[in-house]
């Protein structure tokens, strides 16, 4: 087999499918394309396809004969993949597709996210809906818009719009976990405001680039220690300046609220005659953190390179503020469930700060499945940045969902699966926001579970999915359909 033809993988209705969404441009905030292509694939097969106002797309197909008085199940995924890159490739996620191939026992892509999150669930639902093999009761495929950056396809959701008794969610990435509850979020928009000043007489500019840590999904890797790009950074500064009288220019780190951040950049000036001890401090900080952060990051690479002057500078004191400010603020876990010390419950990433020459914008996502626990974090993270003199706002906050052990699905799929694997599955709750929180507050009495094949690294260009969970993921799928209870 061609180690870039992921096609012809097993199953492969279903990679098949996976495929095609490769090659459809599909980052957050631009669903156009997809929306369009879904609805499209919907419309070929001639079954009922909707696009509601926000963007959402929902195909029904009819119940296999003899399956007619069975609950109607939703086969539910978001549309949207987050758009991540090496930044030593060009890639533009709004036009160019996925490089996708296989390596050893994963699928994954050249450079860039790859996109099984939440492809997977995605072609899993449109084999389905293709198949007639495949026995089972009433499908609603329903695939949201733009969940990445804010759910926003759940939040706009409508009361009516979806028929089903049984929503399986397909957005989980642990084969042979049943997820029956996830953390709500809430975003930390803070903002110091300045007007630049001049760069000092002599000073030379000089451009700091951290790259090579590994990243990754801020809920789901957030317990691995991974490094923050934007954490050391800062941390960098704080010394650079207090010790070698550096001034800050500019600052780019993070891309993403969801992404805990793998790359941060800055521009500095400092006197001509430190320029060689920066330089060394540069280097020294490299192996620092090197070797702090030994088993957990393999590549981390701090570069200095000499620039042209910029235009202008922060003031000092909007400088130091902010220094004191990022090196104050919480990141990390914050606090685990007690009754389940491998599950975080709270948790806050540090995961945008960028400068545009008359303010700096931050940009923090806290997680929690204890919503006391979110506002109390909330309230340290204002507290902390309105010490420093800045704004903090918070926005796009979601519920979590509460887990309900008693649910008649997760049932049905705790059997199924140990009679066709001879185990139980895991019944767990997770720290990343799943749409079942927010789809659940428009249809309090729908049933609701979330599974899916082994994704490692999502949000990140090292993202991949495990070939043979894919198999397992899809037999799985269908044995449940097979086995919905009657209404």
């Amino acid at each position: 087999m061609n180690k870039n033809d992921i096609s012809q993988l097993e199953p492969k209705a279903l990679w098949q499918h996976f495929y095609s969404l490769t090659q459809v441009p599909r980052p957050s905030g631009k669903k156009e394309p997809i929306a369009t292509f879904l609805e499209n694939y919907g419309k070929s097969l001639g079954l009922e396809t909707l696009r509601d106002e926000i963007g959402n797309v929902l195909v029904r197909k009819p119940a296999t004969p003899g399956m007619e008085n069975r609950k109607t199940v939703v086969l539910q995924a978001h549309m949207d993949m987050v758009p991540q890159k090496n930044s030593n490739v060009t890639h533009n996620f709004e036009t160019d597709p996925i490089d996708a191939y296989i390596d050893g026992d994963w699928v994954t892509a050249k450079d860039t996210t790859l996109g099984a999150d939440n492809g997977i669930g995605i072609a899993a639902a449109m084999a389905v809906l293709e198949s007639k093999e495949i026995v089972h009761p009433a499908i609603e495929m329903f695939i949201t818009v733009d969940e990445e950056t804010g759910m926003h396809g759940a939040f706009g959701l409508q009361p009516g719009f979806l028929k089903g008794d049984i929503l399986i969610n397909m957005d989980s990435e642990d084969e042979g976990e049943l997820y029956v509850g996830c953390a709500g979020g809430l975003d930390a928009n803070v903002s110091f405001a300045y007007n630049e000043v001049e760069v000092p007489e002599g000073d030379i500019a000089l451009k700091i680039s951290l790259t090579g840590l590994k990243g990754g999904h801020s809920g789901v890797d957030i317990h691995l220690q991974r490094a923050n790009a934007n954490k050391l950074m800062f941390r960098f500064l704080k010394t650079a300046v207090a010790e070698y009288e550096a001034r800050l220019a500019s600052i780019d780190g993070g891309s993403l609220r969801n992404a805990i951040p793998r790359e941060a950049f800055v521009v500095i000036t400092v006197p001509e005659e430190g320029v060689e001890d920066l330089i060394d401090f540069v280097k020294e900080c490299e192996e620092l953190f090197t070797q702090e952060f030994k088993g957990v990051e393999d590549n981390i690479i701090f570069t200095i390179e000499k620039v042209e002057l910029p235009a202008g500078l922060l003031p000092e004191v909007i400088q130091d503020d902010l220094i004191n400010g990022v090196t104050a603020c919480f990141n990390g876990v914050f606090r685990v469930l007690p009754e389940m010390p491998s599950v975080v419950e709270t948790s806050n990433n540090v995961a945008i700060i960028k400068s545009n020459g008359t303010s700096v914008e931050l940009k923090s996502l806290l997680r929690s499945s204890v919503d006391s626990r979110k506002d109390e974090l909330a309230s340290i993270v204002e507290s902390n940045f309105a010490l420093a003199g800045a704004k903090v706002k918070f926005t796009g906050g979601y519920p979590g969902w509460k887990p309900n052990l008693d649910s008649p699905i997760l049932k049905v799929m705790t059997k199924v699966y140990e009679d066709n694997y001879g185990k139980t599955p895991k019944v767990m709750i997770i720290h990343a926001g799943l749409e079942c929180g927010i789809l659940g507050t428009h249809y309090p009495n729908m049933d609701m579970i979330s599974f899916g094949p082994t994704i490692r690294y999502p949000h990140s260009p090292d993202e991949k999915v495990k070939i043979d969970t894919v198999q397992m993921f899809w037999d799985y799928l269908l044995a449940t359909l097979e086995n919905i209870p009657a209404k």
